[in-house]
């Protein structure tokens, strides 16, 4: 008998089970989890072994050795583990691997390189957990990497299930209370139950607190996935699992920071011990005049990415007897509108792109790698319009027409805007804590007010405001082991971006700016560029800050990444 461990992303949910491995990446059946690289990135949103977690653990049981009746192939029971992305739930099993990254069937966990990515969001393996193990058939003499395992008659249930959970809060403790329920706020309460199952938890949230992944709201059209289907587990299953209280549809009105306790739109009161703000960002709004400003959109929840896409499915069927596909206009041509543009094509949509500057990724890559990207979605049916705005949006048939600054006009469909994000700080500023871009923190995400916290897009960790996967996933940890007696700063390594534009990957690993914005001292230098990828790397003389690869150059983020600084030491 072996016992192994089934691993699950704490970000995407995805799952690594060491008796599957993950053959799409090279990692072979049975591969321990402590036997992977330690730099291999989780295969569906790109986080590392660290953001993981053990959830189930079984025996795998082998038949006797010996002759096999006449007619029959011996055959063998094997455990493999399935993980879960813990950011955009994609599931890893080692049982089938792979296959379109190159990991084949049977390839554990452990065997996969570490510098792998989820294929779904980006972020490295540590942001895996082990979802379960099962068992799988395997005939005697047959090459697992060629064959699909058959799952055995008792599959093995992952660790908890049908156990009746048993509370261990303490409930006259005052309460840790998080406000916002992304995978800031969820990935805190995680973080802090691996620490702490005493203390009370108390979750308040505008919206339904659905735990879902955001990365894969840019990535659903092109996968035909509903606004339910994109739903890793509801409030009420995250409240059951990490102990905690939830309170939904709850708008908090006010912080009174000197009776340590907040204000529900309700009338009532809750004090706390320690208040954190997951408050997230909004979409900003995109500047236009004119009357058609109703068919303008933003995706920035899973209520947005519902309303959006229910309105573009309608649209489709007119749209294709009309001009034969539906037209979509994207204001914005940066991280957000590149992914949103790569989606909706690939989903069968014709594209516009929009945008002030020379060059989509303007803020990120040099031209010579947008142009590479550009030549991609261009191909899959992209239009740019750059060094350009919308001045006016009208009403026209079943759509709008949109008049740029050039003079130009673009019939299209439905408009979405995707010019960035802003940081939520109505609520800390009516507390009176600092705030500048985002609400002011120190390295340990303490605010300017005694016990109050910031995490997320909302937090401003001496003047980084990041809006990645990565850095939220670093904030939790160390804030979690604040919260529960041990001070601990965050600290960011180099942390490179993936862009999910799969019509032609890009990865960026963001140069510094300093504190006019501007871009440290230091020269873009094109090292490779062809017709299948771009290697683009920002130095000061010898020392490199900064890169960004696209194509079949992103496999070099192994190897440039270790030359550039940290981003906050």
């Amino acid at each position: 008998m072996q016992n192994y461990k089934i691993w699950e992303c704490q970000v995407c949910a995805w799952i690594y089970d060491e008796a599957k491995g993950c053959p799409e990446e090279g990692i072979a059946p049975g591969t321990r989890w402590q036997d992977i690289p330690e730099d291999w990135t989780c295969p569906e949103c790109g986080v590392g072994k660290h953001d993981f977690e053990m959830v189930a653990i079984s025996e795998s049981v082998t038949e006797p050795a010996g002759k096999a009746p006449k007619g029959q192939d011996s055959q063998d029971c094997i455990e493999y583990r399935v993980w879960e992305c813990q950011v955009c739930a994609w599931v890893y099993d080692e049982s089938k691997g792979w296959p379109e990254e190159g990991i084949a069937p049977g390839t554990r966990w452990q065997d996969i390189p570490s510098d792998w990515a989820c294929p779904e969001c980006g972020v490295d393996k540590s942001d895996f957990e082990m979802l379960e193990i099962k068992k799988v058939v395997i005939p005697a003499n047959k090459d697992v990497s060629r064959s699909e395992p058959q799952i055995a008659a008792q599959p093995i249930t992952a660790v908890g299930a049908g156990i009746e959970v048993v509370s261990s809060v303490d409930s006259t403790r005052l309460p840790i209370i998080v406000i916002g329920s992304g995978l800031a706020g969820y990935n805190l309460i995680k973080e802090i139950r691996q620490l702490d199952t005493v203390t009370p938890i108390y979750l308040y949230t505008a919206d339904d607190g659905a735990f879902y992944s955001k990365p894969q709201l840019s990535t659903g059209f092109a996968k035909s996935m509903t606004a339910a289907q994109l739903v890793n587990k509801t409030a009420e299953e995250m409240a059951l699992q990490y102990d905690i209280e939830t309170h939904i549809f709850t708008q908090i009105t006010a912080i009174h920071s000197d009776d340590n306790c907040i204000e529900l739109a309700s009338g009532g009161r809750q004090c706390y011990s320690n208040l954190v703000l997951a408050t997230g960002a909004s979409a900003i709004p995109a500047p236009i005049k004119g009357s058609g400003l109703s068919h303008v959109y933003s995706v920035n929840d899973l209520q947005d990415y519902n309303r959006f896409r229910t309105v573009a499915l309608s649209k489709k069927p007119i749209a294709e007897i009309v001009s034969g596909k539906p037209k979509v206009l994207i204001i914005g041509a940066g991280l957000i509108g590149c992914e949103y543009a790569n989606d909706l094509l690939s989903a069968g949509f014709e594209v516009d792109i929009v945008d002030t500057m020379g060059h989509l990724l303007a803020s990120l890559i040099p031209d010579v790698a947008a142009k590479a990207v550009e030549v991609a979605l261009g191909k899959a049916g992209a239009r740019f319009h750059f060094n350009n705005r919308i001045e006016t949006l009208e009403p026209s048939g079943n759509g709008v027409i949109a008049t740029l600054t050039n003079g130009h006009t673009v019939y299209a469909d439905m408009v979405l805007s995707a010019i960035g994000v802003r940081p939520n700080l109505t609520l800390a500023e009516t507390a009176g804590l600092e705030t500048d871009r985002g609400i002011v923190t120190n390295r340990q995400l303490q605010t300017s007010v005694a016990n109050i916290y910031a995490i997320g897009d909302c937090a401003q960790v001496e003047s980084h405001l990041l809006f990645y996967i990565q850095p939220l996933m670093i904030q939790a940890k160390a804030l979690a082991k604040t919260l529960t007696g041990t001070a601990t700063e965050v600290q960011y390594p180099v942390m490179p971006v993936i862009i999910k534009t799969t019509l032609h990957p890009v990865v960026v690993s963001p140069v510094a700016r300093d504190g006019n914005g501007q871009l440290l001292p230091g020269q873009w230098q094109i090292d490779l560029a062809s017709d299948t990828g771009v290697r683009a790397v920002y130095r000061h003389g010898n020392r490199v800050l900064g890169y960004a690869l696209t194509g079949d150059q992103v496999t070099a983020k192994a190897d440039l990444s270790p030359l550039c600084p940290d981003v906050l030491e």
